[in-house]
């Protein structure tokens, strides 16, 4: 009865002074008393339990505080079945396996159930050529990742440096190889976020947008549009979608870009002046001394 009573004076049995104890504690207070009597027996290696519990409970405790938990976790679930084993990726055209595998830093025992999917997402951005992706944990041991690629629109050039761009500008990936040569190529500083203008406007007028070979922006205000054969139109600053159209006009009724000249210059309002490429301007220039010749024999003027 000692056990469930707290005596501060009598005796057990209503005697004033007298408090029992909550019955939560009534078992552990039995069992105090049993253990002060000596009537409780331990059993065999419970002191070698007891302090192998105690330390491990140290060290975990300790893992925590110092931030290894994680990879304590990893190690432990990694080597029980968990481990990743399986990464399938979706959608990757220009993206490698390997570069996505290189992002996520998988060496074959990373554990799936410290494996973080939006982190792992977060990593897969960051490829050059990725715009979406989507990461998903398929249990016990497989990764899938769903890519959807940027499309590159035009060839930027910018010094010495080709860079493939988006529609809006958006660098992707340096340009190599003959893969995207078919692109448009614009060629200066501003020409990567002004290449859709430009490019849509030609693109309204078959028989010239078959025949450029590249833009050219010319201090950030207007463009010069260089032809497969070597003909440069400059564009005025205002007024260019009418210069576009009079240019397409004067090409389908007079073949203006077939004929032997290296420039027409469209700045000017209603003014159009076309240079002659060096071959031409000299068999001008001796064609006009040759009719100044002539003339001066027949004693016309010239």
């Amino acid at each position: 009865m000692s056990a469930l009573m707290s005596v501060t004076g009598g005796r057990a049995g209503g005697v004033a002074g007298q408090h029992a104890l909550p019955r939560f504690m009534r078992g552990p207070a039995r069992f105090a008393g049993r253990l002060l009597r000596g009537d409780v027996v331990f059993p065999r290696f419970s002191a070698t339990i007891v302090s192998a519990f105690l330390f491990a409970a140290t060290g975990a405790y300790g893992a925590y505080v110092g931030g290894q938990w994680p990879q304590i976790v990893q190690a432990v679930t990694s080597r029980s079945g968990f481990a990743i084993d399986n990464v399938r990726v979706v959608g990757n055209r220009q993206t490698s396996e390997i570069d996505v595998l290189g992002a996520l830093g998988l060496d074959g025992w990373t554990s799936q159930i410290g494996f973080s999917a939006e982190a792992a997402r977060r990593k897969v951005l960051e490829l050059p050529w990725v715009e979406t992706a989507s990461v998903h944990k398929i249990y016990p041991g497989t990764v899938e990742i769903a890519i959807k690629e940027k499309t590159p629109y035009a060839i930027w050039q910018h010094g010495d440096e080709l860079t493939l761009i988006q529609k809006d500008g958006g660098v992707i990936a340096p340009f190599s190889g003959s893969k995207f040569a078919s692109l448009p190529l614009v060629v200066g500083i501003g020409a990567a976020t002004g290449a859709a203008g430009i490019v849509a406007k030609i693109d309204r007028f078959p028989n010239l947008a078959g025949r450029v070979k590249g833009y050219v922006r010319v201090g950030g205000r207007r463009w010069d549009v260089t032809f497969d054969n070597g003909v440069t139109v400059k564009l005025p600053e205002e007024g260019e979608d009418q210069a576009i159209a009079d240019l397409a006009r004067l090409d389908k009724e007079h073949s203006l870009l077939s004929r032997d000249i290296a420039a027409v210059d469209m700045r000017l309002e209603n003014r159009l002046f076309v240079q002659l490429t060096p071959e031409a301007a000299e068999a001008r220039a001796a064609a006009v001394k040759e009719r100044t010749k002539q003339a001066k024999k027949s004693g016309r003027d010239v």
